[in-house]
């Protein structure tokens, strides 16, 4: 796949799967309709909307990284050719997955809605049966011992402090000339 229709494909993807799962489905859970904060707490609605600020991005890069660095797309039926371990990838290696639940939850904290949250339990734990059971052993299988030193390095879900690189990648920091 070319990266024209590679970006193409990820559009189309984006605004089905996570626009389904992350927008459709909270806003016929909740209305959008704004309730009490909860337990009380108003400040929880501010935790809400940093979490769906941070979300927003996060699924954007990692889209494009997909199409542009992979070659292909998030959808199964058209996946990258090549192994993304880039962006937000060097941190954790489902970004996508940890962004569509920043904004899940961020919408259950905004509009104080006890659903929103309970679906973004059960989302997670569809993302995960996901994984294990068929992400992982696919890119087992296609990538090999590169995917299995990614996840060596690299934690499913909570972000390492530091970006991680492969051992057969240039650090950026020895292109610089050194000082004489």
């Amino acid at each position: 796949m070319k990266r024209g229709g590679a970006l193409v494909g990820s559009a189309i993807f984006l605004v089905i799967a996570p626009g389904g799962i992350a927008v459709l489905v909270p806003s016929w859970i909740s209305g959008w309709r704004i309730d009490p904060p909860l337990v009380g707490l108003p400040a929880l609605r501010v935790v809400g909307a940093a979490l769906i600020a941070l979300g927003i991005p996060g699924l954007l890069d990692s889209f494009a990284r997909f199409a542009l660095d992979g070659l292909g797309t998030p959808a199964p039926v058209a996946p990258p050719r090549r192994l993304v371990v880039t962006g937000l990838y060097r941190y954790v290696r489902n970004p996508m997955y940890v962004s569509l639940e920043s904004l899940i939850v961020g919408q259950g904290l905004l509009f104080g809605s006890v659903d929103v949250l309970e679906y973004g339990c059960a989302t997670w734990l569809g993302f995960q049966l996901f994984v294990l059971l068929y992400e992982e052993p696919t890119l087992r299988a296609k990538f090999g011992a590169d995917y299995q030193q990614y996840c060596e390095n690299v934690r499913r879900w909570i972000p390492r402090r530091t970006a991680w690189r492969p051992a057969d990648s240039p650090d950026p920091r020895s292109a610089r000339p050194a000082r004489e």
